[in-house]
């Protein structure tokens, strides 16, 4: 992905985006090179049939004594809305829950992002509830709404079509 999107940094991480130092970057590149696990995320680059990058997607906060997970997303600009997230969450959910065996997943959208709202909405996950006014953007707090899929309904959403 490209860097410094601020407006998406707030959506996804509540945080604006500042540039990275080269101490962060070979940091993030060590831990993450090798797909293990050890720091509970596992990232992926999103790309095109051609092979070009669009985005990367990633499999955190594994816990696997409970069975339970999130996932990270997030795309170039000109690629968002045109269903390579939703496919790739897909993806990545089907390996979490049929492959890694976990049993639950856990995310948060911020209010007011109606796109991410949306596709969780079209994966099949349930809004479980408002985590009230838990970020501080642009001088006011915000909710975080909460969702969530077991791999019952997924497997079932699945068999539906």
């Amino acid at each position: 992905m490209s860097g410094f999107d601020t407006p998406a940094r707030r959506l996804l991480e509540c945080t604006t985006e500042l540039p990275p130092t080269m101490t962060a970057c070979r940091k993030f590149a060590e831990e993450n090179a090798e797909f293990l696990s050890k720091n509970g995320r596992i990232m992926f680059t999103i790309e095109t049939v051609e092979g070009l990058a669009v985005g990367g997607i990633n499999l955190n906060s594994i816990d696997e004594r409970n069975g339970t997970f999130s996932i990270g997303i997030g795309f170039d600009k000109s690629y968002r809305g045109s269903g390579y997230g939703t496919r790739a969450m897909k993806i990545l959910l089907r390996y979490a829950f049929l492959e890694r065996r976990l049993n639950k997943f856990n995310d948060y959208v911020l209010e007011g992002n109606a796109a991410s709202a949306a596709m969780m909405e079209k994966l099949g996950c349930v809004r479980e509830g408002v985590r009230r006014q838990v970020a501080y953007i642009d001088g006011k707090f915000m909710d975080f709404i909460l969702y969530g899929m077991t791999k019952d309904e997924f497997v079932a959403a699945q068999k539906e079509k």
